[in-house]
């Protein structure tokens, strides 16, 4: 697979068929109830190399047969301007670190060869619709040395960076109090919007998860 956005049909394929019927968003929000996403850190690992393969799909790297090592994660969720409207042609990219708490970054996996997962893609990006959507097919986020489990997020549009952020397991109350980055976002509302419910998706026999991160711009992006 080469390196370019998934089309559409592929990328709606895999959204509507891994989620069985799933709602992707959650209905009912109104401009007045949003939080404006807190912008983080990018950190040392934004892939300094990035794969041929840079779909939705981390799952699978090109034409592997053999999937990654680890829970398997419906992503979804939406950006959204200030008042709430979605904001289209938006490049979602995610990236985090494989099952074994290794990036795909050569400053850690030049010392970690060994424990890297060569099935992991590590990194993806997603073009946002006409409502803002997202989705990807990834790994339930896992803690290393110094980090709480946590998926980095950039939304670009066009040559325009409009926020970098992380978002984190709720279910990771204790690691989440003793991480340094998450810590660093000092209001309640904020911290809550970027920590994310990983909820066991009904009927699925492999333990899949899905988790819906909806990413508040500051500000109404240039056209």
């Amino acid at each position: 697979m080469s390196d370019r956005i998934v089309p559409v049909s592929r990328r709606l394929f895999l959204g509507s068929a891994a989620l069985g019927g799933l709602s992707l968003f959650t209905p009912g929000v109104f401009a007045e109830e949003l939080t404006q996403t807190p912008k983080q850190t990018e950190g040392p690992f934004y892939p300094n190399k990035l794969p041929l393969d840079t779909d939705n799909d981390l799952i699978i790297v090109n034409d592997d047969l053999t999937p990654s090592v680890g829970t398997v994660t419906h992503l979804t969720g939406k950006v959204l301007d200030p008042k709430g409207n979605p904001v289209r042609n938006a490049l979602v990219e995610i990236w985090q670190c494989d099952n074994n708490g290794v990036y795909l970054h050569t400053a850690d996996s030049d010392k970690k060869k060994d424990k890297q997962d060569p099935h992991f893609q590590g990194f993806g990006r997603f073009l946002t619709g006409s409502t803002g959507e997202y989705y990807f097919r990834t790994i339930k986020p896992v803690p290393y040395p110094g980090r709480t489990p946590h998926i980095h997020f950039k939304v670009k549009q066009g040559k325009k960076e409009l926020i970098v952020t992380q978002c984190y397991v709720k279910d990771e109350k204790d690691r989440n109090a003793k991480d340094g980055v998450y810590r660093g976002i000092k209001e309640d509302k904020a911290r809550e919007s970027v920590t994310v419910d990983f909820a066991p998706v009904k009927g699925s026999k492999i333990g899949e998860l899905s988790a819906n991160f909806v990413i508040v711009l500051g500000k109404t992006p240039e056209a």
